[in-house]
């Protein structure tokens, strides 16, 4: 299965205890197969300014609203290759675009001393960049994901996250995944991904163990709990 680098579709978000993960698991077996990466860490750190103008933007609900991470599959480093990418959200439509480079160099490129590849999405990056001008490394944030495909070719994907944890220092993709978590233990964050319509036999599961879907952003929910600390609140996400 090829990396793809371009992504339109809709992602649509529950939250779960793990009993009712594992009842959704048993209802996708015979429609659903494990993708390439399986079982996954997931890295990403989020540019953001120093005021936190993305992130801010986006928990207003906007039409339309955009994030810029750098996001690796387990620890990366040195050559390692990392994925540099713009997420647009337009109404319910999310459209991904990213570049794969060594993250060595997509440090550098973020950091404007080297220039982005001379493509359609390495300008779409560069003009966010240079828009916002004093984007910087703003949150680590990291999770371990299981991922599934479609059995048939078809493009409906589900992934199920948990230890989904941030931090605000060692903003590398190169060292340990700790941080404050931001689900209760024992629950998982699931998304479905696709282009067209939900497939019977989930919505059927869904109503049979009683998962709505939920709006969750984990770096919208990082942010809030960012701020609640900095004014000396405990918080539960």
């Amino acid at each position: 299965m090829g990396t793809q680098m371009v992504f339109r579709r809709y992602e649509i978000k529950y939250r779960m205890t793990c009993r009712q993960q594992a009842a959704i698991l048993r209802a996708m077996e015979p429609y659903m197969q494990a993708d390439e990466y399986g079982h996954s860490s997931i890295r990403n750190i989020y540019y953001d300014t120093p005021d936190f103008r993305l992130i801010r933007a986006s928990m207003e609900k906007p039409v339309y609203k955009e994030k810029l991470r750098l996001r690796g599959y387990g620890t990366r480093s040195g050559e390692d290759e990392v994925f540099l990418e713009l997420k647009k959200k337009y109404r319910d439509v999310v459209y991904k675009r990213r570049i794969a480079m060594p993250n060595r160099e997509a440090y550098k490129a973020l950091a404007g001393v080297r220039p982005l590849p001379d493509s359609q999405i390495g300008r779409e990056i560069s003009y966010a960049m240079e828009y916002y001008r004093t984007l910087r490394p703003a949150v680590f944030l990291s999770y371990d994901r299981i991922a599934y495909f479609e059995r048939g070719g078809g493009d409906f994907r589900v992934t199920f996250d948990r230890n989904i944890r941030f931090r605000q220092d060692e903003l590398t993709l190169d060292s340990d995944a700790h941080g404050t978590l931001i689900l209760r233990a024992g629950e998982v964050l699931m998304e479905l991904k696709t282009s067209g319509a939900i497939p019977l036999w989930m919505v059927r599961v869904l109503s049979e163990q009683g998962v709505s879907k939920i709006s969750f952003s984990k770096y919208g929910t990082a942010y809030q709990i960012m701020t609640k600390q900095s004014k000396g609140a405990v918080t539960y996400a």
